[in-house]
C-alpha cells in the first residue's frame, strides 16, 4: 500500500492479486500462468503450479500469487540531463515477466514498484552518458542498455525485463527551435551544393560538347586534306603513267619506223629554230652558241 501511495500511476498487478488471495479450501485449482506460493505454519513450503492442488487446513496458507504473464507498466515522465547539459523530459513503457515466483515473493518487498524505480534511475544514468544528438539518434541502443542494466540488478528479484521502450523525448523549447534552425540551414546548404554541382556539371557538359565539336571539325578538315592529297597524288601518278606511255609509244614508233630518226631530227631542228626566234622576240639581248649557223651539227648531236 505504501508503494501505491508513492506511485499511483503504476498498475498494481501483484498487489491486486495479493489483496484477493485464495482461501484454503483443501482442494484448489491453480489457473494457467499463475504460481501460488504456499507457506506452512508461516514458513515457505512450496509453489503450486497450474492444476489440482491439495492443501492442509489451518497449517497451509496461500501467501503470494504471482502472475507469470508478461506485464507492461508505464514509466511516468521524468527529467534527465544529457552529457552536453540538455534537460530532457522522457517517459516509457517497461515489459517484464516473473521467472522465479520464490524470489519475486521473498527477494523484494514490491517487485513491480522496485523494477519501475530501477527503470527510472537506469534511464537517467544512461541519458547522462550520451549527448542529445546521440540520444535522439540511438534510441534503440539506449533501450537495449536500459534492459541490460535492469536485468543485472533485478536478477535476485525473480524478474526478467523483456524490453524497454522510450515513448517520447521532449527537449526544451529553445533546443527544439535551434534544432529546427539547424535542419533548415542544412537543407539550404544541401540545396546550394546541389545547385552549384548542377551548374558545374552543365558547364562541363558544354565544354565537353565544344571539345568534341572541335575535334570532329579538325578530323573532318584532316580527312578533307588527306583526300585532296590522295587525289593530287593519284592525278600525278595518272599523268606520269600517261606521259610514260606516250613516250614509250613514241619511242616504239620511232624505233620501228624506217624514217623515224629523220622525223625526230627534223622536229628537234624545227623547235631549235623556233626557240631562238622566240628569244629574239622577248628580249634585246640574245646569247647564242658559237656554231648557231650550223643547225645540221645540232641535229646530228640529237640523233
Amino acid at each position: 500500500m505504501a508503494a501505491e501511495r508513492r506511485n499511483p500511476g503504476f498498475p498494481p498487478t501483484s498487489r491486486r492479486l495479493r489483496r484477493g488471495l485464495p482461501t484454503n479450501t483443501i482442494v484448489k485449482f491453480v489457473p494457467q500462468q499463475e504460481a501460488w506460493v504456499v507457506e506452512r505454519m508461516g514458513k515457505f513450503d512450496r509453489i503450486l503450479e497450474p492444476g489440482l492442488a491439495i492443501l492442509i487446513p489451518v497449517l497451509d496458507q496461500i501467501k503470494y500469487v504471482q502472475s507469470l504473464k508478461e506485464v507492461a507498466i508505464e514509466i511516468p515522465t521524468q527529467s534527465a540531463i544529457t552529457q552536453d547539459n540538455v534537460t530532457l523530459e522522457l517517459d516509457g513503457v517497461l515489459y517484464y515477466r516473473v521467472v522465479d515466483a520464490y524470489k519475486a515473493s521473498y527477494g523484494v518487498e514490491d517487485a513491480e514498484f522496485s523494477v519501475a524505480q530501477l527503470a527510472q534511475t537506469t534511464m537517467r544514468a544512461e541519458i547522462g552518458q550520451m549527448t542529445l544528438d546521440k540520444t535522439l539518434a540511438e534510441r534503440n541502443q539506449l533501450n537495449h542498455n536500459i534492459v541490460d542494466a535492469i536485468n543485472t540488478a533485478a536478477n535476485d528479484w525473480g524478474i526478467r525485463c523483456l524490453r524497454y521502450e522510450i515513448r517520447d523525448i521532449h527537449p526544451p523549447e529553445n533546443v527544439v527551435q535551434a534544432m529546427h534552425s539547424q535542419v533548415s540551414a542544412e537543407r539550404s546548404k544541401r540545396a546550394q551544393i546541389l545547385e552549384s554541382e548542377g551548374s558545374r556539371q552543365a558547364a562541363i557538359n558544354v565544354a565537353e560538347g565544344r571539345k568534341q565539336a572541335t575535334i570532329l571539325a579538325s578530323e573532318a578538315i584532316k580527312m578533307e586534306r588527306i583526300n585532296e592529297a590522295l587525289g593530287a597524288a593519284e592525278a600525278i601518278l595518272a599523268h606520269a603513267r600517261a606521259t610514260a606511255q606516250g613516250i614509250e609509244s613514241v619511242a616504239h614508233s620511232i624505233s620501228n619506223s624506217a624514217g623515224g630518226q629523220d622525223a625526230v631530227s627534223l622536229t628537234v631542228a624545227e623547235k631549235y629554230v623556233n626557240a631562238f626566234a622566240n628569244l629574239a622576240k622577248e628580249g634585246t639581248t640574245v646569247v647564242i652558241p658559237a656554231d648557231a649557223n650550223n643547225v645540221g651539227s645540232m641535229v646530228a648531236q640529237v640523233s
